[in-house]
């Protein structure tokens, strides 16, 4: 192979087009020779592998860039596997392209054309693709509250973005689902006020449903601070609607555990984002059974919510 085409496949997977073939030189036989006697596999329509038996998924993913031409950028699942978002990429390779180019259907290429593509493009990423932020509000577009949640911890915590970042992206993005409540869950709450996170505690758990009122912000020892306090109860709320940090699934899941489990002396019960946002009625029906089972004599309320449990018994 010509020393400048190795460099162009070395630097693309193994991948060559056809265009780069001929610019480097060779002609329409020797590219057709090459792939007749096995040394190049086709792998998209002008597009070759010079390493073959390689299938993996980054080249796969690289071939429908090339197949589809630039301008062009990976986007969706695809974007959001190699920005470490998700687990799996799925079966298709997913591509982006402007408005202005409508590149011919391939199977296993899904094309989305977008007057965006541009500007959202994150070009320092080989391959080229949509950036972080902007993955992150693709893949949680339509998706449940709690699933675009988690999407945003998941970016903050593979330290590749801010919380500031993702909150400049999703002001430029008026239609995204949840992002009145996407925006409280970034917001940039300055140190001693009432986060998002507390006062939807308040309003919708502890008010909606006729929990005791709590003593907020009270000094604890060493000159600690606690969300709530419940002094005749003995028992401590913290509202945690920090992102990113570690392990963020587990501790939902350990939050609740927590309140169903929860013992004797002071006890603190941690609640998180999707706890006051997604499903305030259960929290407050966990934190009606750990207040009754420390001495509160009265019942928690049904709110407004359709489906609220309150006054059904706890739920498994």
């Amino acid at each position: 192979m010509r020393r400048d085409l190795r460099a162009v496949a070395e630097s693309q997977l193994g991948l060559v087009t056809r265009a780069q073939a001929l610019e480097s030189g060779l002609s329409d036989a020797a590219v057709r020779w090459r792939v007749e006697s096995g040394r190049w596999v086709l792998v998209q329509r002008g597009v070759y592998s010079t390493t073959p038996g390689r299938d993996d998924w980054h080249a796969r993913a690289l071939a429908a860039l090339l197949r589809v031409g630039v301008p062009s950028a990976l986007c969706g699942p695809s974007a959001g596997f190699l920005w470490g978002l998700l687990p799996h990429p799925g079966p298709d390779v997913h591509v982006v392209v402007p408005v202005d180019r409508r590149p011919d259907t391939t199977p296993g290429i899904v094309i989305t054309r977008s007057r965006h593509a541009y500007e959202r493009t994150d070009e320092r990423a080989w391959p080229h693709r949509i950036g972080i932020d902007h993955t992150v509000f693709d893949l949680a577009q339509g998706q449940a509250l709690d699933r675009a949640v988690a999407l945003v911890a998941k970016a903050v915590g593979t330290r590749r973005t801010t919380v500031r970042n993702l909150r400049r992206a999703l002001e430029q993005r008026p239609n995204q689902s949840h992002r009145t409540l996407l925006l409280e869950v970034l917001a940039d709450v300055a140190a001693g006020t009432e986060s998002p996170a507390e006062r939807r505690f308040t309003r919708d758990v502890e008010q909606a449903h006729g929990l005791p009122a709590a003593v907020r912000q009270a000094d604890g020892p060493g000159g600690t601070r606690c969300d709530n306090d419940y002094p005749a109860l003995r028992v401590k709320v913290e509202v945690d609607g920090r992102l990113g940090h570690a392990g963020w699934a587990n501790q939902q899941r350990d939050g609740r555990r927590d309140r169903r489990n929860a013992a004797s002396l002071w006890l603190t019960v941690r609640v998180y984002w999707t706890d006051v946002a997604v499903t305030p009625c259960q929290t407050a029906l966990e934190l009606e059974a750990i207040f009754r089972g420390r001495g509160w004599r009265e019942s928690a309320r049904r709110c407004r919510r359709r489906g609220c449990p309150v006054g059904r018994g706890v739920e498994g």
